[in-house]
């Protein structure tokens, strides 16, 4: 008999501090401790909010703010003699003698140890630090404490790709919230005592602590459970408990990027600054039977839908470490539910232009240690071009052309404009400029247009909002190294013989002289054989442009090799997410 004691002493704490509800009022009753009684008033509302857990089950009530407190304070009552009642007909269906009708539970409301009297409004009497009692339990009322309005994990959860919930708190601060991570115990799995952790159930084991997870090999097979308690400094609210949708899945392996990311273990030290240009390849695109079919029918269909695909961009562009990134073809849900969460975490800010008609556009991060946003500049090119008197000229000679004209304004590409302040030397600025130009390998013509409008609103931005800063130009130009585009960025002019002016035929030709708004701007990345490889093509059409006065090149992180790019046969694979092969350098910005 007393051989079995020490087995039986080890479920003790195990029962005492699991995350039931009603174990955990009981565990508060026993140890003395009040619980949490959460309100949320705000002035202004005519409702507040009064959240608590009684008896294992959670009450959420919703009250007008100029409501007497005595009315809550019954309703409350009410509520407890109807759950006795409840109970007293289920131990009489069930055969057992039902207990005698129990006393009216007393509610009342303390504050500084004095009754707050009924008659008092709800707004006025539920004070922070104030005191609810329910008969023998009493509750700590904490008024707008920190709380999550948002609180998700992500669907897809694989074994060693990082886990970012998707988190929105009020009253509160993210990087101080409390996270605890779990995994599903096994059928039949005992664990030694010294083995648990204080906190967790018996049907879950703690893995892990941080607001980023990354599941093991061993956690394949198993859902995967988050308490996250959100806080304000030393103030908290109370706790929330998140559970995976399915269990943890068998990473892909190998990614294109894994070696990639050897070079980018560390964040760049200022005056160094590490950029990434990506595009990203929208979900909308992916998804169409064209692409299923046609463009990419190598393309294992699991590895195109968007859960996982985002996995694997999550964990690419964390590793990279950067301090800024662009990334085009971003989906409006993608970077609302699933980029910005997860870059949040990794200590990037982000900021997002959608092209008009359409459901995906541009996404700008900055590292918030390292950068200020202080304005924003977007724009719509074929709306600017029409619009801003500062492109009056070009649209003069584009006028002269009306089916070009019209294809032009047809066209929804957008540039993202982002002012940024070095928060290590105030006053620093740089402007960071991000495009995905027109897709067609017969549009040359509207391409080279486009930058020009581009390249002017640029120049207009820096003279009148930051005169003297760099420029950093990132995006999906569509256009190889013997484009005009390339020409114009590179050498600052294109002359009007060059054969894009005439790339879509002789009904839409428009020579020009299209001289840019910046001297010679250097490719960061130089000239790769290619950063686009899909089935039927493969070329060089993503950059980094930068000033090379301001800026010099220190490192170019090597894109993944032919033999990792077509071990697949091409892109996208299930070891990489989109058809484009990011761009990643690190640049030393001149004191």
């Amino acid at each position: 008999m007393f051989s079995q004691l020490p087995a039986a002493l080890t479920r003790i704490p195990r029962r005492l501090f699991s995350f039931s509800p009603r174990t955990l009022t009981g565990a508060c009753r026993l140890l003395g401790r009040m619980e949490t009684a959460v309100v949320r008033c705000l002035p202004g509302e005519p409702k507040l909010t009064i959240s608590f857990c009684l008896d294992g089950s959670h009450k959420h009530m919703l009250r007008d703010q100029d409501e007497p407190l005595g009315r809550v304070l019954a309703r409350i009552s009410n509520g407890v003699a109807k759950s006795q009642d409840k109970a007293k007909k289920s131990k009489k269906n069930r055969g057992q003698q039902p207990c005698e009708a129990p006393e009216p539970t007393v509610v009342k409301l303390f504050y500084d140890g004095d009754e707050v009297a009924e008659t008092v409004l709800n707004s006025e009497a539920w004070r922070d630090g104030s005191v609810l009692q329910v008969g023998a339990v009493k509750y700590s009322v904490h008024r707008n404490a920190p709380s999550f309005t948002t609180a998700e994990l992500p669907v897809s959860l694989l074994a060693g790709f990082p886990v970012c919930p998707r988190l929105e708190i009020e009253f509160g601060d993210l990087q101080d919230c409390e996270f605890t991570w779990y995994k599903e115990n096994a059928p039949n799995t005992r664990y030694e005592a010294d083995g648990e952790s204080l906190g967790q159930d018996a049907g879950w084991t703690q893995v892990g602590s941080g607001r980023v997870h990354v599941p093991s090999n061993q956690d394949i097979g198993c859902r995967l459970k988050l308490r996250c308690t959100p806080k304000d400094g030393s103030r908290s609210g109370l706790a929330k408990e998140l559970v995976s949708v399915g269990a943890v899945e068998a990473g892909p392996g190998v990614c294109t990027f894994d070696n990639r990311h050897a070079y980018t273990v560390k964040q760049v030290e200022w005056p160094s600054v590490r950029v990434v240009s990506y595009n990203i390849l929208a979900d909308i695109y992916a998804q169409t039977e064209l692409s299923k079919t046609v463009l990419y029918p190598y393309c294992a269909p699991y590895a195109l839908e968007l859960d996982y695909r985002q996995n694997l961009i999550k964990k690419e562009l964390a590793g990279y470490n950067a301090d800024i990134i662009c990334l085009q073809e971003v989906d409006k849900g993608v970077f609302v539910d699933s980029l910005t969460p997860a870059l949040d975490a990794f200590g990037l800010d982000g900021v997002f232009k959608i092209k008009e008609k359409q459901h995906e556009g541009l996404a700008t991060f900055y590292r918030r240690s390292r950068f200020r946003l202080l304005s924003r500049h977007d724009i719509a090119l074929s709306e600017a071009l029409t619009s801003d008197p500062n492109h009056s000229e070009l649209l003069e000679r584009v006028s002269a052309n009306s089916v070009l004209k019209e294809r032009i304004l047809k066209r929804s590409t957008a540039l993202q404009v982002s002012v940024l302040e070095d928060l290590n030397k105030p006053g620093r600025m740089v402007c960071v400029a991000n495009t995905h130009l027109y897709w067609h390998p017969k549009g040359g013509n509207v391409r080279l247009v486009q930058m020009g409008v581009a390249l002017k609103h640029l120049n207009h931005v820096i003279s009148e909002v930051v005169p003297g800063a760099p420029l950093v130009f990132c995006g999906d130009f569509n256009s190889s190294p013997d484009s005009g585009v390339f020409q114009l960025l590179s050498e600052a002019v294109v002359p009007q013989q060059h054969e894009d002016w005439s790339s879509s035929g002789p009904e839409e030709s428009c020579s020009m002289e299209l001289v840019s708004a910046f001297p010679p701007l250097q490719s960061a990345c130089g000239q790769p054989a290619y950063t686009n490889y899909v089935g039927g093509f493969h070329g060089c059409l993503d950059y980094i442009f930068i000033h090379p006065d301001s800026m010099q090149v220190e490192q170019v992180i090597p894109l993944p090799t032919h033999q990792e790019v077509t071990t697949h046969e091409a892109l996208p694979s299930v070891a990489h997410p989109s058809d484009h092969i990011a761009l990643v350098c690190d640049l030393r910005w001149n004191p």
